[in-house]
């Protein structure tokens, strides 16, 4: 079974320092007990996923691109010419745009199934099939089973990436891919920028063709069980004692008391 990991260039939340994503460093993890596996990142740099190579991976093809170009398109020449079983994938990039759309892009392009938010995968009794377990969220899980290529993105319930060793990113290697790939504008979200503008509170508790003054009340606090008590500031022990007896009473925690006649 052939297996392709797309890698992104990942950032630090705190630093800044280039990092492989933790998603994409599990997605290692699952395919190394499933066949040959390789990674793919496209990008302008190929230092930014170097890091791939101690969490597992052995060999990663680069497609050199601008910084601003598409990767989706270049993604999916290298995964045609790899033609691969299973493509692995965060389910969103980290310190970026993190929109999470790049892998539906990448499987819509190639005409391939997605199962996303997978923790763990397994070859299939039939031949090109896989078992896929899809987190359901609170615990749950599915097992789906489908026939290759498939997309699928990793939850972050999967197993923990392996420890990175510093030998075996020695010994990896980077491969830029052979032929040039046509740079292809990276697109533009419709996005409409507004002037921020101080929104009404709802009013909450108002009864339904109340007046302004209930209304009021509502939003002020002064309505509901609590507006029918009396406020009292530094009162004696014995009258705040017999007030909150009071309101107990009133809300219907404490019963009546009983006519001693």
């Amino acid at each position: 079974m052939k297996i392709a990991i797309l890698l992104s260039a990942g950032r630090h939340p705190v630093s800044g320092a280039a990092v492989l994503p933790r998603l994409e460093a599990q997605a290692i993890r699952l395919a190394a007990g499933l066949g040959q596996h390789i990674g793919l990142h496209a990008g302008p740099e190929a230092a930014v996923v170097a890091e791939a190579l101690g969490q597992g991976l052995a060999h990663i093809q680069h497609a050199a691109l601008p910084e601003e170009a598409d990767p989706v398109p270049a993604l999916a020449t290298c995964l045609a010419a790899l033609a691969p079983d299973l493509v692995l994938a965060g389910r969103r990039g980290q310190g970026g745009a993190e929109t999470g759309i790049v892998p539906y892009a990448v499987a819509d392009r190639l005409g391939y199934p997605l199962i996303p938010d997978i923790i763990a995968a397994a070859p299939g009794e039939e031949a090109g099939t896989l078992h896929l377990d899809q987190s359901l969220g609170r615990g749950a899980r599915r097992r789906v089973t489908i026939r290759g290529p498939v997309v699928a993105t990793v939850h972050p319930d999967a197993p923990a990436s392996f420890a990175y060793a510093y030998g075996q990113a020695r010994r990896g290697v980077i491969e830029p891919v052979v032929g040039a790939l046509a740079p292809h504008p990276a697109p533009v979200p419709a996005v409409e920028e507004r002037p921020y503008r101080r929104r009404p509170k709802l009013v909450k508790g108002a009864p339904a063709g109340s007046s302004a003054a209930e209304r009021l009340k509502a939003a002020t606090g002064e309505a509901g069980p609590a507006s029918s008590g009396r406020l009292l500031v530094r009162p004696d022990p014995d009258e705040a004692a017999r007030e909150i007896l009071a309101h107990l009473r009133r809300i219907g925690v404490l019963a009546a008391p009983r006519d001693p006649r």
